[in-house]
């Protein structure tokens, strides 16, 4: 586990980050997400020892972190580190035995990341050659080339179209059911949502949210409940149900929303009065779905950091 205990750095007047803590568990992906200048930057070159704390340390198994438990880390900065004239498969093998692989080992781990991220054919040209998206697909490759104990990732996604998303997200999922902590930053709040175990949300220097992503999101639901009822069902009773103050349709527009599949009505209420809305569907008929809605985590960033 690596835990980052009360880290607080000030550049002149400005605190970037102010007693900063949280965890990230073995074999857990973990996303740290907040609005630009919020602190993951300076948080995650803290923990590679690039910048040094003001106070507060960091631990990866109980022990401080230092330079010689830093270089088994894998780290992917902001700014980007290929050497551009180099051919893209030549510097992997060169960065994995820097580590201390050897070089059949080091060719292994560079190929088989190669064709996973899909730059197989591309291995033998140099960086500067590549689009931007596959520059970033090996920028990810080094940090991953030399079987890193903890993977930091500054922005992974950033540049990447949905296919190599997808590409990335498997191997980030097999590498963290290896049991490494893996802590990764993003604006893509969508992707986050898709990939992440666990969730710290920074704003102003602050951890403002931190825990599971599903328990965080749980935590704020709210009231809004679903209920899918057979095409053609009659909804209309559900808006004069006591203690139902809205009904909409999924896209959001007043009334109910219907298709060819179901007859779909998005209503809020407390869970008693949402229990008798479920009761009385019942009653008049077959249920398909029901549910109480989990907000995406645009909505719980906009909540906790507001």
């Amino acid at each position: 586990m690596l835990e980052i205990r009360a880290l607080s750095r000030s550049f002149g007047a400005v605190k970037a980050l102010d007693q900063v803590s949280f965890t990230v568990g073995a074999g857990r992906l973990t996303g740290f997400v907040g609005s630009n200048g919020a602190g993951k930057t300076t948080a995650m070159r803290i923990i590679m020892g690039v910048l040094s704390a003001d106070s507060g340390a960091v631990f990866y198994g109980g022990q401080p972190v230092d330079r010689a438990i830093d270089a088994t880390f894998g780290y992917m900065p902001e700014e980007r580190g290929l050497y551009p004239k180099m051919g893209v498969r030549e510097q992997l093998v060169f960065f994995a035995q820097l580590h201390g692989l050897t070089r059949a080992k080091a060719v292994a781990n560079a190929d088989g990341l190669l064709d996973r991220l899909g730059l197989a054919r591309r291995a033998k040209d140099p960086v500067e050659k590549l689009s931007l998206g596959n520059q970033q697909r090996a920028q990810i490759a080094a940090a991953l080339v030399h079987d890193p104990a903890v993977l930091i990732l500054d922005e992974p996604f950033s540049g990447l179209d949905p296919l190599a998303v997808d590409a990335v997200m498997e191997v980030l999922r097999d590498f963290a059911g290896r049991g490494a902590p893996i802590l990764f930053s993003s604006h893509q709040l969508d992707v986050v949502e898709r990939i992440t175990d666990d969730l710290v949300i920074i704003a102003a220097g602050q951890v403002k949210a931190a825990g599971a992503t599903a328990a965080l999101q749980a935590r704020h639901a709210g009231s809004r409940h679903r209920l899918d009822l057979p095409a053609g069902a009659d909804s209309a009773w559900v808006a004069a149900c006591p203690g139902v103050t809205a009904v909409a349709s999924p896209a959001g527009a007043p009334g109910v929303g219907a298709s060819t599949a179901s007859c779909t009505v998005l209503f809020d209420a407390a869970p008693d009065a949402a229990q008798a809305v479920l009761r009385q569907a019942l009653a008049l008929g077959p249920v398909n779905r029901f549910e109480r809605v989990t907000p995406p985590l645009s909505q719980v960033f906009k909540e906790v950091t507001r």
